[in-house]
């Protein structure tokens, strides 16, 4: 409906926007900037990498358990999440980490570069979510329906296992690594 809204009467973009609770823009200009910490090419331990994967999960968790609260597609819905997570994070995850990436057993740091694919994954997360909460606002009735609802999951768990696939390729990449020799 948001789509064909915005087809129909573009005017009504400015409405959308205004009626956007303040916090959704500190929210969005937060994501924006994790996303373009991640241009750049970084020297980081493990937990560096992988918490952003980690909170990027609980906000699609979140989100899934806000949207569907109280439907009966929440616990189906948490099973579709898992599903498209696992089946991305496996895929995404076959090529090893990008091109480009080391690691030091020595320092335990990785050398990662920079890439637009993580910022692109954050905006695509924050849209969908944005665009699911337009739709509920104009069609609550929506969260019920199973088709919506099992779509709505597996793009959260899709996009969520991509995300997560780099940190995931990095411990891969660190356990494949010998293990350094003791100090004296």
């Amino acid at each position: 409906m948001l789509i064909q809204l915005l087809t129909e009467h573009p005017e009504a973009l400015g409405e959308i926007v205004a009626r956007t609770p303040r916090w959704v823009w500190g929210l969005l200009a937060a994501l924006t900037l994790l996303g373009v910490t991640q241009l750049r090419t970084r020297r980081l331990p493990l937990r560096r990498a992988v918490a952003p994967a980690i909170g990027l999960a609980l906000f699609s968790l979140f989100s899934l358990g806000k949207d569907l609260a109280g439907t009966p597609w929440l616990a189906p819905g948490l099973l579709v999440w898992l599903a498209a997570f696992g089946s991305l994070m496996l895929a995404a995850t076959r090529s090893g980490p990008r091109p480009g990436t080391t690691y030091d057993p020595l320092s335990r740091r990785f050398v990662v570069p920079g890439s637009v694919l993580p910022l692109l994954t954050i905006l695509a997360i924050f849209l969908l979510k944005y665009g699911v909460g337009v739709e509920l606002a104009m069609q609550p009735s929506l969260r019920l329906e199973p088709g919506f609802a099992l779509l709505l999951c597996a793009g959260y768990g899709a996009l969520t296992g991509y995300f997560a696939a780099r940190p995931f390729a990095l411990w891969q990449l660190a356990s494949r690594q010998p293990a350094s020799p003791a100090c004296a």
